[in-house]
């Protein structure tokens, strides 16, 4: 079996049909792409971790993406199977980054003071156990929400600011300008503002 011969869906019938060549062959096809982002990620590690950690996850990330994905989503695989792979990339890196105790840094705010920033908006300090798995919920429900109106543009910048990434990191991994990078981040928070009903 060749990659060139069968499209995603093809190898996924036969990956669903218990057919472990199609399954090397899908890893295959989609190395290249994961070995590119290890390539612009490792620079972020702050040690721990090499190139070849990073492929690794990345793959696991792959291997979910080809149990979970149902024809029936509105994404293609291929952008399923990259954001897969992106999400378990984010999370190694992020694990090895020193900051601590945030979900998105200053630049998500939703108003230009301090104040009143998503980080206060996803933490709850009450550290009341019910009103935190009730805050814990209706923060999922929330940022599901969100999730499912961002462009797939948005859905990368949204991943790696949860990660900790500046504006320049991500205009450097994704070889965006700053520029388009804000004005994504600015789209973001116009969204979050809506379903927060805050406009």
């Amino acid at each position: 079996m060749n990659y060139k011969d069968f499209n995603d869906y093809e190898l996924l019938d036969h990956i669903y049909s218990c057919n472990e060549d199609a399954n090397e062959i899908m890893i295959y096809k989609y190395r290249p792409l994961t070995v590119n982002l290890a390539k612009k990620l490792i620079k972020y590690c702050n040690g721990g971790i090499d190139l070849n950690d990073l492929i690794q996850e990345g793959l696991v990330g792959l291997n979910e993406a080809i149990k979970s994905y149902r024809d029936d989503k509105e994404t293609n695989f291929g952008t399923y199977a990259k954001l897969c792979i992106e999400r378990r990339m984010y999370s190694l890196v992020k694990s090895t980054r020193t900051y601590k105790n945030k979900i998105l840094n200053e630049s998500i705010s939703l108003e230009d003071d301090e104040d009143n920033n998503i980080d206060k908006f996803l933490i709850d300090n009450s550290f009341n156990p019910s009103n935190m798995i009730e805050e814990f919920d209706s923060q999922n429900l929330i940022l599901e929400k969100l999730e499912s109106q961002l462009t797939d543009l948005e859905k990368q910048v949204f991943e790696l600011k949860k990660n900790y990434f500046n504006y320049k990191e991500i205009a450097e991994i994704l070889d965006k300008d700053p520029k388009a990078i804000d004005n994504t981040i600015q789209r973001i928070k116009i969204k979050l503002k809506k379903i927060l009903n805050l406009n």
